[in-house]
């Protein structure tokens, strides 16, 4: 067995482990359906999915579903909680419909980019053996739960509380976050899609305030989810407050930010006008000024 094998196999029972745990601590005085918490049917539906699908995928040795996958995980899970968990309030009313919006805008727009790339190199190394494979698939059911704890806990936490100031505030901080998202993921398609720019970087419109307009959005609609819940959360509940953080330690830490400046470099890297548009553009809070 291959060292990268053995690797993956020590993973998983990790990330399962820290799936429960979360389950755990986020059904803390939730709502039930028969005598399991909503929450933690939540978690474990999220990594279900990813497995039925993992397998007709490493069958063909396809990505093509791993997008649509997680957009369905969202989709599936906050529809279920909104459908079972009784007497929903005005709050977890709009957080599942902040979710869903998200979600199918997002999933649309990454579903069209794979169909036009056909494929993602960065599975190329992973297809092939099965445990990494399936560790991709687990550990994507694990980030769809953490990014959307807050929404998912505060609905499920049984604890009704009129909507206040905290709504107003979050509502408005994820206005402006998907709003940035949309308008810098339609900037850089249309820049892309011009012949002219072929083998150019994009440094206009909010491209030319932050290097990662889109992800500084992510990150400030996931903050806007937190701020709206926070009210709904009781005792261990609190822990769901970890999605934005883990937002915003995924996108600048680990699979973000890194990976397309990386990128960049190695294709820029070294040309004056590159050189000189990363001197002055933040790489991700914007700069107004």
């Amino acid at each position: 067995m291959k060292q990268s094998d053995r690797q993956a196999l020590a993973i998983f029972p990790v990330v399962l482990l820290i799936g429960a745990l979360l389950a755990l601590a986020g059904s803390s005085g939730g709502s039930l359906i028969g005598a399991i918490p909503t929450f933690t049917i939540a978690v474990a539906a999220a990594i279900a999915i990813q497995w039925i699908v993992f397998i007709p995928s490493f069958i063909k040795q396809t990505e093509k579903f791993y997008d649509i996958t997680g957009t369905l995980t969202y989709v599936s899970i906050t529809v279920m909680i909104l459908l079972v968990t009784p007497e929903l309030d005005a709050r977890s009313l709009i957080l599942g419909a902040l979710v869903l919006v998200w979600t199918l805008r997002l999933g649309i727009f990454l579903f069209r980019r794979i169909n036009k790339a056909v494929k993602d190199d960065r599975f190329d190394a992973l297809k092939p053996s099965f445990a990494r494979f399936l560790n991709v698939w687990t550990i994507q059911g694990l980030w769809v739960t953490f990014t959307a704890a807050a929404a998912w806990v505060a609905m499920t936490s049984g604890n009704s509380v009129p909507l206040d100031g905290f709504a107003l505030t979050g509502l408005i901080v994820w206005v402006l976050g998907i709003g940035m998202e949309i308008i810098a993921d339609q900037q850089k398609s249309r820049f892309n899609a011009n012949p002219a720019n072929r083998g150019r970087f994009i440094s206009t419109g909010l491209w030319s305030l932050s290097r990662h307009p889109n992800y500084f959005g992510e990150i400030l609609l996931w903050i806007g989810v937190g701020i709206i819940a926070f009210p709904a959360l009781e005792g261990w509940q609190n822990i769901a407050l970890i999605s934005p953080v883990f937002v915003i330690l995924l996108l600048t830490k680990v699979s973000g930010v890194p990976l397309l400046e990386k990128k960049s470099d190695s294709k820029w890297g070294g040309q004056a006008d590159y050189e000189a548009y990363k001197s002055k553009t933040p790489v991700l809070i914007p700069k107004f000024f």
